[in-house]
């Protein structure tokens, strides 16, 4: 018998931790970056269409899927796939839906314990009286681990998602959903209207904030037909609303039998293309060209957008006086952190499902295995982040297996499973009419599309693995390999116990 039980607490406790799982720090670092980098306001054209004919289908696509398989008792990848075709392969590679999500989470803590030590350093005053490039050095030392603050803060962020998360989904992950989800958003705010408002001459900045909107959403259309910036966009969809994951389809697989998910889906996933679109655009750039000018600004997107939100910003907030300064970064940096921790928790409950599931392994032996697995995989992202480790681990597996997970499940639920069954899934108990031309999107030009960003990536693919590389590198890729094969193995236990106890 499974010793899992749990369950949601409110529809609006589901719908924010859903969209506390997508809205994560590539809303406010990635999205603006990658809208400079692929034609502006061009961009939004094919990001719109990718939400529109991806993003969406997905998302009820994952939604059903994880109901369908919490009606039959199963909360995690593997064995909800296999409850939709009983042929063996289908199980291994649900075997994505959990390796992804501890793989992601063991880089992916490390950068939110980051905004933890910034918020810190905000309140102390630490960027006080530090000039630009006193502030960049800052960060430059703090991620060579000059002192051992990086692990310190990094151990406490672990042992915070290991503890928020053995609490349950409605006892911990719902809770923190409730607090954080609404706080992220007025922090989101507050900023945005600052930077949106700052004028020429005012606290040291030399453009007005507009200057930034206009700079980002003036299209290049020529950039539209680019096959590069239909992949992006593809690849933001994937990021901001992490589909492809498996976290969505374990989340979803609590939710009752009867509860709607069409429109539970939708609320999600618009929550988050308000947070990322509307809130993500109007932060960043509007400070850092209102300050900087649009060269300068330009010039450090080429290294992402993690240099502008840690190298940059601090110090800019300086411009506003000690108090305000410190109040914007904690608001930069909070905001950040809810974001980052909505998101890390979602990455728990699969693993922590499964063996839940499978093993009759308690919440609280679950969640502390979970962290303990992030700790191991996520020390060599920690002490070799310069040698791209943490690099190599976002690549593999926040962006790979993403596309080769969702090419996979959308194949099984629209052609395997069936359209029909999976549309009638979609719709049962739904509060709103789900438009029919998605039966057609999401049996053809969903896996059209998904083909295009696979086949497209597979030349970067070939080329990374050509190339040479360092023996971090080399280890690094070992070491997802074994988490990959670890992961099936205890599928393949799982398996056989389900075998002898008959209930396969």
């Amino acid at each position: 018998m499974s010793s899992n039980k749990e369950n949601w607490g409110s529809r609006v406790g589901l719908i924010l931790a859903m969209a506390g799982n997508a809205v994560g720090l590539g809303n406010f670092l990635r999205f603006p970056v990658q809208a400079i980098q692929n034609g502006g306001g061009a961009f939004i054209v094919p990001y719109l269409v990718c939400f529109l004919l991806m993003g969406i289908p997905l998302l009820w696509i994952e939604w059903s899927m994880g109901r369908f398989g919490g009606k039959k008792g199963d909360h995690s990848t593997p064995f909800i796939l296999n409850t939709m075709d009983k042929r063996s392969f289908w199980k291994y590679i649900g075997v994505f839906g959990i390796f992804t999500n501890i793989a992601v989470a063991a880089y992916y803590c490390y950068i939110e314990s980051w905004t933890l030590s910034y918020m810190y350093h905000s309140v102390v005053g630490s960027f006080g009286g530090k000039s630009p490039d006193e502030v960049a050095g800052f960060f430059g030392s703090y991620i060579s681990l000059t002192t051992i603050e990086p692990i310190v803060f990094w151990i406490v962020c672990l042992v915070l998602n290991t503890w928020i998360l053995s609490k349950g989904l409605s006892g911990g992950v719902e809770k923190v959903a409730k607090i954080g989800m609404p706080l992220l958003i007025l922090f989101g705010i507050l900023l945005a209207i600052k930077g949106i408002t700052l004028k020429a001459g005012v606290d040291g900045a030399i453009y007005d904030g507009t200057l930034g909107l206009n700079y980002l959403w003036t299209p290049d259309f020529s950039t539209i037909w680019s096959p590069k910036v239909w992949l992006a966009a593809a690849g933001q969809i994937f990021f901001t609303l992490s589909v492809g994951m498996g976290s969505i389809q374990c989340y979803a697989s609590y939710v009752k039998p009867k509860d709607d998910i069409a429109l539970n889906a939708m609320s999600a996933g618009w929550m988050n293309e308000f947070v990322e679109v509307v809130l993500g655009s109007a932060i960043i750039i509007p400070i850092s060209i209102g300050y900087l000018g649009i060269d300068k600004v330009v010039e450090l997107t080429q290294s992402g957008g993690l240099g502008l939100g840690f190298k940059t910003l601090p110090y800019l907030f300086q411009q506003w006086g000690p108090v305000l300064a410190a109040l914007a970064g904690v608001m930069w940096f909070g905001l950040l952190f809810f974001a980052g921790i909505t998101s890390s928790l979602a990455m728990g409950t699969p693993y922590m499902g499964f063996l839940q599931d499978e093993f009759n392994w308690t919440r609280e032996k679950s969640a502390i295995t979970f962290g303990l697995l992030v700790f191991a995989f996520g020390l060599p992202t920690v002490l070799f982040f310069n040698e791209g480790v943490f690099d190599e681990y976002d690549y593999w597996a926040g962006t790979v297996s993403l596309v080769v997970f969702a090419l996979a499940e959308v194949i099984l639920f629209a052609w395997v499973f069936g359209i029909d069954k999976g549309w009638a899934e979609i719709n049962e108990g739904s509060d709103i009419k789900t438009p029919v031309i998605y039966k057609f999107i999401i049996k053809y030009i969903t896996p059209l599309f998904l083909g295009f960003v696979f086949f497209g990536s597979l030349p970067d693919i070939w080329a990374k693995l050509s190339a040479e590389a360092s023996i971090y590198v080399h280890l690094s890729r070992l070491l997802l390999v074994v988490l990959f094969a670890g992961i099936s193995y205890l599928v393949y236990v799982a398996y056989k116990k389900r075998v002898a106890e008959g209930r396969i």
